[in-house]
């Protein structure tokens, strides 16, 4: 089954099974909000910093298998593999979208 993703999330979850960190960034806007491992991670340096020591080292894959909408958010969620202890870990990400951006991302385990 193919998820129906919006495409500033397919365009991030593409790029992320890719482990291209700049195409992880590219459908942010420059002042988006991350939310995830209890701290907020502002603007592309700030999610720059999180990717590259949570993400790329231990090749953190999200794989997503539901997509909703729920309170104005895209809510969708699936495993992550990887090389880190427990994968894999199941994740929902929560993404506020404004227009072809996203502004923010909350991701929790």
């Amino acid at each position: 089954m193919t998820l129906e993703l919006p495409s500033p999330i397919a365009a991030y979850v593409a790029a992320n099974a890719r482990l291209d960190l700049d195409g992880m960034l590219s459908p942010f806007s420059r002042e988006a909000v991350l939310f995830a491992d209890g701290g907020r991670h502002e603007g592309y340096a700030g999610m720059r910093a999180l990717f590259e020591e949570a993400v790329i080292p231990v090749k953190a894959i999200f794989t997503p298998d539901t997509i909703r909408h729920e309170d104005g958010q895209v809510v969708v969620e699936g495993p992550a593999h990887g090389d880190f202890r427990g994968s894999p870990i199941r994740f929902t990400y929560r993404f506020d979208l404004d227009g072809d951006l996203i502004k923010t991302l909350e991701i929790t385990a």
